[in-house]
């Protein structure tokens, strides 16, 4: 167990019977996303949906979910900002504007953030927002308004609002941001409305996705002109993880605003003590051929990695599968629903093709990816995956050649958000989504776009996740020489590679970690899974001090503390 002092109390606020009515009438509240952003980054937080119990709590900073739309409710809000709590809004609060000497504008085409006050290593570019709600204070407004950053139609298009505003209450202060960002994370990494046609191809002919199959990135909101790049060899690619950097605005700023406080934010570190960050090597048995695994066993063993052998129907014979698990391997479930195969989008089908290769492996079988990418709906697929005890998913990747890269603003293992359906539950799936497939095939990109995926991913920490059909591995030398480029560029990069599995249990783990702050402002960490790293950020007066036990996370710099208490025995990977 680990404790700390003066930790700040972090509470997210929803409304019950005002969510229950969105509910009622379809209406998303995607703001709920709140939770999962925390929970990943590790963040400890109370979720309130009894004011009372948020009262008696008395949180440092609290976090808007929803609101609620009665007089009542704003006056209760304000309240607890003039009684001294710091609040954050993303986007709503609409009520409040004429109050506080603003008014909203109409804006519902995607717009590029500028935030002079944050920096992510190289990647300094604007950050693309796809649900927005701006604010612009009016002339006449007698309100002290503080602005911070800008936002743009167009990278360098006009400026319609700024980025998010401070209002002075009381003894506290509202920060409210024109970017709604929960729900620009959910709209880039699930899309904003479910698959149920073709996407938009681009117009260079790279991204032809409108070929008459649904799969995940027909859901893309990614822009195929503003949000692309090419490698010096012409090849482009979807460069920027904007997704995960709007989450790591997020967690900087409760940083930021808890050190305003004379507080700390402690946070459970994504990787255990030792790893900065995860490449992961995942395969595609598509045509069978036991000829083409054996060549992929040889290469895997001379890089010395494991892999992620996702099996379609009917698979290998038992003694290949036995040496893929010999030699440390995961089998995995390659879900085919491909209909020019005889494939069906079904539930039935999902769970008959799944019990033949769980059968046929004699595997528990706990991740999947589907072939082709497919993929339609919103939540269905996520359900039969919970149904079936599938934990992890690694569907959610580019099927060409010019979409390759971050076309879902993510590398990081996240789990998805329900439709209003739902009530906008988290599924228990965790999500792996992959950056290219098969470097080196003639149709799909070459070993140029290896350096910058591997610096991207390691400027957030995530998950490099590369696809390579075992296939293509045999027939190409080409391939196989780009696994090697990959395993030695990953490797003098820091990288550990685990398999899809292994980043499941980490995470679950992860998960199940009990992170509490007490009223008085204690700080716990329970049930830490093994080489846990705690992280305290070090508040402004202190960072020029010498520290040879600090990091630099979020982009601040954070003193670690690593729990070794548990023994191997009581580890949930």
């Amino acid at each position: 167990m680990i404790e700390m002092n003066h930790a700040a109390k972090i509470g997210v606020w929803l409304h019950p019977d005002s969510a229950g009515y969105n509910w009622k009438h379809g209406q998303n509240l995607f703001q709920l996303y709140i939770e999962e952003i925390l929970s990943h980054a590790g963040v400890p937080f109370r979720k309130f949906e009894d004011a009372d119990s948020l009262k008696n709590y008395e949180p440092d900073i609290i976090l808007i979910a929803h609101h609620g739309e009665k007089e009542t409710d704003i006056v209760r809000l304000e309240q607890w900002i003039k009684n001294g709590a710091t609040v954050i809004d993303y986007g709503s609060l609409n009520r409040m504007a004429s109050k506080l000497g603003c008014r909203e504008i109409r804006c519902r085409e995607a717009v590029y953030a500028e935030l002079d006050e944050v920096s992510f290593g190289d990647i300094n570019s604007s950050l693309r927002a796809v649900r927005v709600k701006p604010w612009i204070p009016e002339e006449q407004s007698s309100s002290v308004i503080q602005s911070y950053g800008t936002l743009r139609l167009g990278k360098k298009g006009t400026e319609i609002a700024p980025a998010r505003l401070t209002f002075r209450i009381g003894k506290g202060k509202l920060i409210r941001w024109n970017v709604d960002i929960p729900s620009t994370i959910v709209w880039m990494q699930q899309g904003r409305e479910p698959v149920f046609q073709d996407g938009i191809p681009s117009l260079d002919g790279t991204g032809d996705i409108d070929e008459g199959i649904l799969k995940a990135d027909d859901g893309s909101e990614m822009d195929w002109d503003k949000d692309r790049t090419v490698t010096g060899t012409g090849v482009p690619y979807f460069h920027i993880p904007y997704a995960d950097l709007w989450r790591e605005v997020m967690i900087q700023q409760l940083i930021a605003e808890s050190d305003a406080l004379e507080l700390t934010l402690p946070l459970l570190d994504y990787w255990p003590e030792g790893t900065e960050q995860v490449a992961m090597i995942s395969h595609d048995s598509d045509f069978n051929v036991e000829e083409a695994a054996h060549t992929t066993l040889q290469v895997l063993e001379e890089c010395g990695v494991r892999s992620t052998w996702c099996m379609i129907e009917p698979g290998y014979s038992p003694s290949i599968y036995k040496l893929i698990q010999e030699q440390g391997h995961e089998l995995a479930f390659h879900y085919n629903a491909l209909e020019k195969e005889g494939g069906i989008w079904s539930p039935d089908e999902f769970n008959r093709q799944l019990d033949v290769i769980r059968r046929s492996t004699g595997a528990s079988i706990i991740s999947n990816k589907n072939h082709y990418t497919r993929f339609e709906g919103w939540g269905e697929f996520f359900r039969w995956c919970e149904d079936s005890g599938i934990q992890a998913d690694q569907t959610r990747g580019p099927s060409k050649k010019g979409n390759v890269g971050f076309p879902f603003g993510t590398c990081h293992p996240y789990y998805p958000i329900a439709w209003a359906d739902e009530h906008n539950r988290i599924y228990s799936v965790l999500q792996i989504g992959f950056l290219t497939q098969d470097l080196e095939h003639p149709s799909l990109p070459d070993v140029s776009v290896i350096k910058p995926f591997l610096e991207a991913v390691a400027g957030v920490r995530g998950v490099a996740h590369f696809l390579f059909h075992q296939q293509h591995i045999h027939q190409l030398p080409a391939v196989r020489d780009a696994v090697r480029s990959l395993v030695a560029a990953a490797r003098s990069m820091g990288y550990a590679f685990w398999t899809c599995e292994e980043i499941t249990k980490w995470e679950q783990s992860r998960r199940s970690a009990r992170l509490y702050v007490e009223t008085d402002r204690s700080f716990y960490a329970e049930q830490l899974p093994q080489g846990a790293v705690m992280l305290t950020p070090v508040n402004e007066s202190e960072r020029s001090l010498e520290d040879g036990n600090r990091v630099i996370r979020f982009g601040v710099p954070c003193h670690k503390q690593v729990d070794f208490s548990r023994t191997l025995t009581e580890q949930q990977i």
